[in-house]
């Protein structure tokens, strides 16, 4: 027990760093879920519809592939169900917690500050575990309260609860695992977010067929499809929630073992030793930002072609439900924007694909902020090279690597759907424009990123909280019906609808204008503050 010393103080520590980080996702994923199930009571308020519903959707491969099976008509099973993508955001808010007050505090030096004290060897790790699992669990009793106070069962409502908790409870466990094995907090984050993409292919591969299928044993391997068939509103499976324990167990003492048997700040893989002089092309700020951004951006780019090819594989199917439902024809017309299912079904992943882009395009536009936070921007700039010649060199993946990574998505998607419906020459440039087209949206996240770590350092993690809203705006606002003012918050409501709706540069122009004026005032502010101001 010595190694667990001052874990409480550590706890403390955490929850007054996060204190509002904290509360802002647990608040924004436990509420998600509510919209979802007030919109499906307006949309469907009779039994018969929802079972028309389930009927058409819940053989759909597209479907299957976003959301996976649904197991009941109720309103609370329909709500599990559409809830799929919020269950993914949990694991990843669950990972991203435990490496910040993990492999972060070592990579920046705090972790052995701390250490020097009256703390134990794990008490940082078990810490970090312990307010993630019960932020996962204020999570679970929120939804729960919330789904109950609507009216739905309390059992099932309490499954459903449980059913995201245990997946965060999942990816903090995995967090805390690659937190071990890299020296890099970048390179943790990679795998484990990998891990995380991982999973979600396992389980939307293995929900594609039907249930005993030949593929369909994948679900199992993924924690996303186990907290799917832990079938909440649906005859509750609880045993599934005991295996999602074990296997945090078995992960957490993995952590803890390896965290034992290595040095503080080091890793267990260990890094291979650079070459003695640097090569004549790594002498300017431009090449070590390749160095540093390159593997990261190569990963994105594998992500992007993978899930490129299923959802345009898969999109021919979304044609058998236009005469089926009227119901799933308003839902993809208001997701979309167009009449044509098929255009709007590539409209709304095209969106998607665009969110995810953002997100690299926050964590590429931040990395100004890691170096500078880890002293390692000081002794750049204290030669010749100048602030702004340092900032452009990373903003540059900021910038075209959401190009290249909207490029690939668009281009395979396009190729996929276009060879399977025996008209590649007219859809692959109708979908690569409708991939395209999402750039400026996209860049809109750049100038926040930006101008934050230009003018206000300290408030630059906000960045991500500003895509969180842009995501909630997109996934609740259309069925909610929410006021448009409302949904004009987000830049991706302004980009045309493509493929199928009318394109109109006069949005594009001004979002471009809106991202670029933001950067130019961060990069304004970053050449007149003091570098390290703020930093910690």
């Amino acid at each position: 027990m010595k190694s667990l010393v001052g874990a409480g103080r550590v706890i403390w520590l955490i929850l007054r760093r996060d204190r509002f980080l904290l509360f802002l996702w647990i608040a924004a994923l436990a509420l998600t879920p509510l919209m979802f199930a007030s919109a499906f009571q307006e949309l469907y308020p009779t039994a018969e519809q929802r079972q028309a519903f389930v009927a058409t959707s819940g053989r759909n491969p597209s479907f299957l592939l976003l959301f996976g099976p649904i197991f009941d008509s109720s309103i609370g099973a329909l709500t599990a169900w559409r809830s799929a993508p919020v269950v993914v955001l949990v694991g990843l808010a669950s990972l991203l917690t435990v490496i910040r007050h993990t492999r972060v505090e070592e990579e920046t030096g705090r972790r052995e500050l701390l250490g020097s004290t009256v703390v134990g060897r794990h008490s940082q790790l078990a810490s970090a575990l312990i307010v993630t699992f019960g932020a996962n669990l204020a999570l679970a009793a929120l939804l729960a309260l919330g789904m109950i106070g609507m009216g739905h069962p309390p059992v099932g409502s309490i499954a459903f609860g449980l059913s995201l908790a245990a997946v965060g409870w999942v990816f903090a466990a995995v967090g805390s695992v690659t937190a071990q094995l890299t020296e890099s907090s970048a390179a943790a984050r990679g795998i484990a977010i990998g891990a995380l993409g991982l999973s979600y292919l396992l389980r939307a591969v293995g929900d594609v067929g039907e249930e005993g299928s030949r593929l369909s044993w994948l679900s199992w391997l993924s924690a996303l499809g186990w907290a799917q068939r832990v079938r909440a509103y649906a005859g509750e499976r609880w045993w599934i929630l005991a295996l999602a324990l074990g296997f945090v167990v078995i992960l957490v003492f993995a952590a803890m073992l390896l965290s034992s048997r290595r040095d503080v700040g080091a890793g267990v893989l260990r890094p291979r030793l650079g070459p003695a002089a640097a090569p004549p092309w790594l002498r300017g700020p431009m090449s070590l930002a390749w160095r540093l951004h390159r593997n990261t951006l190569f990963a994105w780019i594998a992500g992007f072609a993978v899930f490129g090819v299923m959802y345009g594989g898969v999109a021919d199917n979304v044609v058998t439900l236009l005469g089926d439902s009227p119901q799933l024809r308003l839902i993809f017309e208001r997701i979309g924007g167009t009449a044509a299912l098929v255009d709007a079904f590539f409209a709304g992943i095209m969106g998607i694909f665009a969110l995810a882009a953002s997100a690299y395009a926050v964590q590429a536009a931040l990395r100004l902020r890691v170096e500078e936070t880890a002293l390692r921007a000081e002794p750049v700039l204290a030669t010749s090279v100048r602030r702004l010649s340092w900032a452009a060199g990373h903003l540059i993946f900021a910038v075209i690597g959401p190009v290249v990574l909207l490029a690939v998505a668009g281009f395979t998607s396009g190729m996929t759907y276009g060879l399977i419906s025996g008209d590649l020459s007219h859809q692959l440039p109708r979908v690569l424009a409708a991939a395209m087209v999402q750039l400026p949206a996209v860049w809109v996240l750049v100038g926040i990123s930006v101008a934050l770590f230009g003018l206000l350092p300290r408030l630059s993690a906000v960045s991500w909280g500003a895509l969180a809203l842009f995501l909630l705006i997109g996934q609740v606002g259309p069925v909610m019906q929410l006021s448009q003012w409302i949904l004009d918050l987000s830049p991706f409501t302004h980009v045309p609808n493509l493929p199928g709706g009318e394109l109109s540069m006069a949005p594009l122009a001004l979002l471009f204008g809106v991202g670029a004026g933001l950067t130019a005032a961060g990069l304004t502010g970053l050449a007149r503050r003091d570098i390290g101001s703020g930093a910690g």
